[in-house]
């Protein structure tokens, strides 16, 4: 057959695949790549007979993890397959027929992690051969399928459950954020679980990853974690958070986000980097730069930290350059590190709050450090009242969190003489301050955010 008799395929098409009963998946047609591959997760090798059998989960539809079939086909290669990040892992692969328009005909597919990927599937230019030229100007040329079509093809999967199966990772189920959430959680009808940081521990395999809990029991059949991980277990909070990403459940905050923000330097430099205005900080490794360190920021009154702190705590005010100096050496004859900030002084111990959820600012306020003190932090003795925030200061926070990759944060800013500037950002950002100054109901808010993620998504 000449190229002139080949059908012409497009930049995407919907596949079918009666054999692993998956109505409809949308893959990307990409003749550069040699080896088609589909989205699977849980992929567990079996024997049947003299046959190796592999057995794994598809979730055909984008951003929807509500849909998931399980499929079931025979073992016929195991490939080293690089990555277009240029990263080589083994894939198993299967072969079984595959039904693009009026045609049928046999495919192999690797079986590969693609959740970060836009297309479930990706079409391989052995598939093509002797059958398509790709004319990547167009889409859907070979069939098209209606929003219409899709749902009713997948009517017969979607799962009637009254609600969702979220996991609260945390640490103390008695904080008025954790139990404000789990409320929340169980008034909008889905079924909430509150896991112990330390009581989960992890299994890892490429072919069977699990996460286990007090004993044995498996974590399983989540559809959402959100993350509330204390400071003192950012580390293994982190690594159960990227296990559950591998199993296919989604985190509220990702290990990366929760990780950059808690590194008070990274975070800062990311800022720097991102054009993001932070007052004037310093950060030096030898005693013998502190005098420099100190004039670096304006010299005394200013403020000195601990790399890794929250609520206020590790977080020194110096009011004189040998205060400072006697501070700053102290901390690092002990091999701490820490950071040196410029103090706004006009300020006048006041900063600002901004609760960002999924690139929104929904809600803000004020905090005012106690008498004599000059952390605003509530946990300090600070006082909060609703204010209402200026579009630069909510510009400013809505990007400080993308930044991040943080879904949910809670964004501190003060006012200074030169504008609004970034504080921190925090991963974890309690909710009891916020709803009584507010008035509002930001731990509804966290659920609905979940909501919208998950929703049954045709696109």
């Amino acid at each position: 057959m000449t190229t002139d008799q080949l059908d012409i395929i497009g930049s995407e098409e919907w596949c079918v695949f009666k054999e692993l009963e998956i109505p409809a998946i949308k893959a990307r047609v990409d003749s550069g790549a040699k080896t088609s591959s589909i989205q699977a997760n849980n992929v567990k090798v079996f024997t049947r007979g003299a046959h190796e059998w592999v057995r794994f989960e598809v979730n055909p539809l984008q951003d929807n993890r509500s849909i998931s079939i399980e499929c079931n086909a025979r073992l016929i290669d195991r490939r080293v397959v690089k990555s277009s990040s240029g990263i080589s892992e083994e894939r198993f692969v299967i072969k079984t027929p595959v039904t693009l328009g009026e045609k049928t005909f046999d495919i192999e597919l690797t079986l590969a992690n693609r959740d970060t990927m836009e297309y479930r599937m990706l079409l391989g230019r052995e598939a093509l051969n002797g059958r398509y030229v790709v004319n990547p100007a167009v889409s859907f040329n070979v069939k098209d399928m209606s929003l219409k079509e899709i749902g009713e093809n997948y009517a017969s999967f979607v799962k009637e459950k009254t609600g969702l199966k979220i996991a609260l990772l945390a640490s103390n189920p008695n904080l008025y954020s954790n139990k404000r959430i789990m409320e929340a959680g169980e008034a909008r009808g889905h079924e909430m679980v509150f896991l112990n940081v330390e009581h989960a521990y992890m299994k890892l395999d490429a072919n069977s990853p699990e996460i286990r809990y007090r004993g044995g029991n498996i974590l399983n059949e989540f559809d959402a974690i959100i993350p509330r991980i204390k400071p003192a277990v950012t580390f293994y909070g982190c690594a159960l958070l990227r296990q559950f990403d591998t199993l296919g459940v989604y985190c509220l905050n990702s290990a990366e986000a929760i990780t950059q923000s808690r590194d008070k330097l990274f975070a800062s430099q990311l800022f720097s980097k991102n054009d993001i205005h932070i007052p004037i900080t310093g950060f030096a490794k030898s005693p013998m730069d502190t005098k420099d360190l100190i004039r670096m920021v304006n010299g005394a009154p200013l403020i000195i930290k601990l790399l890794e702190s929250t609520q206020g705590k590790g977080v020194v005010l110096a009011e004189t350059n040998k205060a400072a100096e006697s501070v700053i050496n102290a901390f690092k004859s002990v091999q701490t590190n820490i950071l040196v900030q410029e103090f706004i002084k006009e300020a006048n111990g006041q900063d600002i709050r901004c609760f960002v959820i999924n690139g929104k600012v929904v809600a803000s306020m004020q905090r005012q450090a106690a008498k004599g003190e000059f952390r605003a932090n509530l946990h300090q003795g600070g006082s909060a009242s609703v204010i209402k925030i200026t579009a630069e200061e909510r510009r400013l926070a809505i990007k400080a969190a993308k930044v991040l990759n943080l879904a949910v944060a809670g964004v501190d800013i003060i006012r200074s003489n030169k504008g609004p500037l970034l504080l921190e950002v925090n991963s974890s950002p309690g909710l009891e301050g916020i709803e009584n100054a507010t008035g509002k109901d930001i731990a509804n808010t966290m659920i609905t955010a979940i909501e919208k993620k998950l929703k049954f998504s045709l696109l």
